[in-house]
C-alpha cells in the first residue's frame, strides 16, 4: 500500500483526479444501480431503487433510494424530489441536499449545501471546505470546514456544533439544541475521519517518503535508474511530451475500462498502478533534476543526487504558484523518463531517446 498521501503527493493525486472527473463527462450516462461506474449515475423522478452505490463525475437522486446511498463523485445532489430512506455517506467536490434524507448524512466534501427544502430526519456530519445549512435537521450537527454558516431557514431540532475559521448565523434559524464552537472536531467527523497535523510535519513525512522510495529504486534498479535519469536530462522534450500523454491518456482508458462491466477489474489494477507510476515518476525526475544540479560541481554520488534533489524540491515546494508549477513540471518529465525507459528496456532498446525525431 502506498503511504500516506503528502502534501506533495496529495496534489499529484490531485492532478489525476480531475483528469478522471473532467474526462469522465464524455461518456454515456449510466442508469442508476448498486455498484455503477460511469459519468453521471442518475435516480430518476418517478423511479424506485433498493440502494445506490456508485462512482461518477455525477450522481443525482430524483426519485426514491429505499436503501443507503454512498459514492464518490465530483458532483452529488438529492433535488427536491429526490428521497433517500436510508442514509447518506458520501465523498465529493460538492454535495447538495434539497430532498429528503430519511437517516443519517455522513460527508466529506470541497462544499456542502442543505438547501432550504432540504430535510435530514437523522443526523448530520459533515466535514467540508464550505458548510451551509439552511434546511431541516431533526438530529444533530457536527460541522467542521473553512467556513460554516446557518442559513436564515434553518431549524435544527438538536445541538450544532461546528468548527470553522468563520462562522456566520442567519437571523432567522433555528437551533433547538444550542451552537456550540468545538475545536476539537478539527475538521474530523464520525464518518470521515481526517487528523490535522501542522504543515512541516507533512513536508518532513513527504521528504522521507520520497527519500526512501529513491533509495529503494537505485539500490534495486541501479542501471535501470541512471536510464530513466539520462531520459529525464537528455531528452526532456521527449520525456515532457509522453509524461502529458500519458497524464491524459491514461485516464481516459481507466474511464472507458470503468464503465464497461468486464472493464471493471483492470480499471482497478490499473487506477494502483497509475498511481504508483505518478509517484515512481516524480521520485525519478526530482533525483534526474538533482543529478544535473550537480554535474557543475563533478560529483557523481547518485546518493548526493537523490538528497539534492529531494530536498531542493521540497523547499521549491513550498512556493506558492511556482512551487506547484515545478512539481508539475518535474513529474511530467519523470514519468514521460520512466514510460519511455520501461518500453525501451520491453524492446532492448538500451540507449535513452535524446529528442523527439
Amino acid at each position: 500500500m502506498l503511504p500516506r498521501a503528502s502534501h506533495r503527493t496529495r496534489r499529484i493525486a490531485s492532478i489525476a483526479a480531475v483528469f478522471v472527473v473532467l474526462l469522465s463527462l464524455v461518456s454515456g450516462v449510466a442508469a442508476a444501480q448498486t455498484g455503477q461506474f460511469g459519468d453521471t449515475i442518475v435516480v430518476a423522478e418517478g423511479e424506485t431503487v433498493d440502494g445506490l452505490e456508485g462512482v461518477a463525475g455525477t450522481i443525482v437522486v430524483r426519485g426514491t433510494v429505499t436503501g443507503d446511498v454512498s459514492g464518490a463523485a465530483g458532483t452529488i445532489r438529492i433535488t427536491e424530489t429526490g428521497t433517500v430512506e436510508g442514509n447518506v455517506q458520501a465523498a465529493a467536490g460538492t454535495v447538495i441536499v434539497a430532498g429528503t434524507v430519511e437517516g443519517d448524512v455522513q460527508v466529506g466534501a470541497g462544499s456542502f449545501d442543505l438547501t432550504d427544502t432540504g430535510t435530514v430526519v437523522g443526523n448530520l456530519d459533515v466535514g467540508a471546505g464550505a458548510v451551509t445549512v439552511d434546511g431541516a435537521v431533526e438530529g444533530d450537527v457536527q460541522a467542521a470546514g473553512t467556513s460554516v454558516r446557518i442559513g436564515p431557514n434553518a431549524d435544527v431540532g438538536g445541538e450544532f456544533r461546528y468548527d470553522a475559521e468563520t462562522f456566520e448565523r442567519g437571523p432567522g434559524a433555528t437551533v433547538a439544541g444550542g451552537v456550540v464552537r468545538d475545536p476539537s472536531l478539527g475538521g474530523a467527523t464520525d464518518g470521515f475521519v481526517s487528523i490535522s497535523v501542522p504543515s512541516w510535519v507533512d513536508d518532513v513525512y513527504s521528504f522521507f517518503a520520497d527519500l526512501v522510495l529513491g533509495i529503494v529504486l537505485l539500490l534495486a534498479f541501479p542501471r535501470f535508474s541512471e536510464t530513466v535519469a539520462d531520459r529525464t536530462i537528455d531528452g526532456a522534450a521527449s520525456a515532457g511530451v509522453i509524461g502529458l500523454v500519458a497524464l491524459v491518456g491514461v485516464p481516459i482508458l481507466l474511464v472507458i475500462a470503468l464503465i464497461t462491466i468486464v472493464g471493471i477489474p483492470f480499471a482497478l489494477v490499473g487506477i494502483v498502478l497509475f498511481a504508483l507510476s505518478l509517484w515512481v515518476g516524480s521520485v525519478y525526475g526530482q533525483y534526474a533534476v538533482g543529478r544535473w544540479a550537480l554535474s557543475v560541481t563533478e560529483s557523481e554520488s547518485r546518493w548526493v543526487a537523490l538528497f539534492a534533489g529531494v530536498l531542493g524540491f521540497l523547499v521549491i515546494g513550498l512556493i506558492p504558484i511556482v512551487g506547484g508549477l515545478a512539481e508539475f513540471i518535474v513529474l511530467l518529465l519523470g514519468l514521460g523518463a520512466l514510460l519511455s525507459s520501461l518500453y525501451g528496456r520491453y524492446r532492448r532498446e538500451p540507449e535513452p531517446i535524446e529528442g523527439i525525431e
